[in-house]
């Protein structure tokens, strides 16, 4: 997947956070990250395709000039430890999804 990333974005005057992809949309995560920013959004986590492991929300399979929003919830997003396959990592929730931002 060219050009796929995943960013989890906190909303500080609405108090919400979420999730959301972008697949073709934009060649650059910095230029994603910078869009949200630009709104007053806070960026908490990002990763592309090769840096994040689905845990109960897979990847948009459409290539699109769209952003996919993923999942939504009140407040900041949670972390919890969960161990996949014997390792242990640091996963984000968002309201019932959860995915692991940095596989290493």
């Amino acid at each position: 997947m060219t050009n796929y990333f995943r960013i989890t974005g906190y909303y500080p005057q609405e108090d919400f956070c979420f999730i959301v992809d972008a697949n073709g949309k934009f060649d650059q995560v910095w230029k994603f990250s910078s869009m949200l920013v630009k709104k007053g959004i806070k960026i908490l986590e990002v990763g592309d395709s090769e840096k994040f492991l689905d845990v109960n929300l897979t990847k948009v399979s459409e290539t699109s000039e769209k952003i996919f929003l993923r999942a939504t919830a009140k407040g900041k997003p949670e972390y919890a430890s969960i161990t996949l396959n014997g390792a242990e990592y640091r996963a984000v929730k968002v309201g019932d999804k959860t995915y692991i931002p940095n596989k290493n």
